[in-house]
């Protein structure tokens, strides 16, 4: 009797989860802390942690697809994969092609840096800024000139060679730049807010997924388990929830 409870019980394990909503996350993969490739060549980063246990929360049978950011947004529309999460903030221009669930990670300031001793203006300099990004939308509103370019390690290559005063970017992206930097980078100028906070970002017609994905947001803010993530994975400036 044991016996055959247990084999139904397995058969039940079984069938769940091949009945699950196959998912596929789509996400940069170089922009860490949010998220990298790893030595193993694997997708890593406070967002593959948080979207596989929010995965497993909503019971979805996740694969992780990379796809560089400048066509991150036309992929997920023409059906590359199913999610964008790669520290994008929430924006009405954006909002207005793809949809999104609620915040996973409150707003957060972009932050200037420069090589240490020069005498970089942020106001009217030449500002390094990744493609497609709120910042390069700051930069090219500020009177500042930006200069686009397709990665974030480009825009931290660019200061370095000279190509550009500085770089606008998220805070928390830079900090271990200019940490490793021995002192080469340095932070200048204030930090600036834009956008909002960063969420999943999913196809319009996806309304099941997205609230399958809301629901398991929510869970993750109300136990805490999303702050402790945070909190690991981000300087402790990082504002939580």
């Amino acid at each position: 009797m044991k016996k055959l409870v247990i084999a139904a019980a397995l058969a039940a394990i079984t069938a769940g989860a091949a009945n699950a909503q196959a998912v596929r996350m789509g996400t940069e993969g170089a922009y860490p802390p949010y998220n990298f490739i790893n030595d193993a060549g694997e997708v890593d980063g406070f967002e593959r942690v948080l979207g596989d246990k929010l995965c497993e929360i909503a019971e979805l049978d996740c694969t992780w697809v990379t796809n560089d950011w400048d066509s991150i947004i036309p992929n997920l529309v023409s059906g590359n994969y199913d999610t964008i999460i790669a520290g994008m903030s929430i924006t009405d221009e954006r909002d207005a092609v793809i949809d999104f669930t609620q915040e996973y990670l409150p707003p957060e300031p972009s932050a200037y840096v420069a090589l240490a001793g020069s005498d970089a203006d942020v106001a009217t300099g030449v500002i390094a800024a990744q493609t497609a990004t709120i910042q390069a939308s700051y930069v090219a509103s500020s009177g500042a000139t930006v200069v686009e370019y397709a990665t974030f390690d480009d825009t931290i290559a660019a200061v370095r060679s000279g190509e550009a005063d500085a770089v606008l970017a998220d805070r928390a992206a830079l900090d271990d730049v200019v940490n490793e930097s021995g002192g080469e980078l340095v932070y200048i100028g204030d930090p600036v807010l834009i956008g909002g906070g960063v969420g999943i970002g999913v196809r319009e017609s996806d309304a099941e997924l997205k609230a399958k994905l809301n629901a398991a947001i929510d869970q993750m803010k109300a136990d805490g388990s999303l702050n402790a993530l945070i909190t690991e994975w981000f300087s402790e400036e990082q504002a939580v929830y």
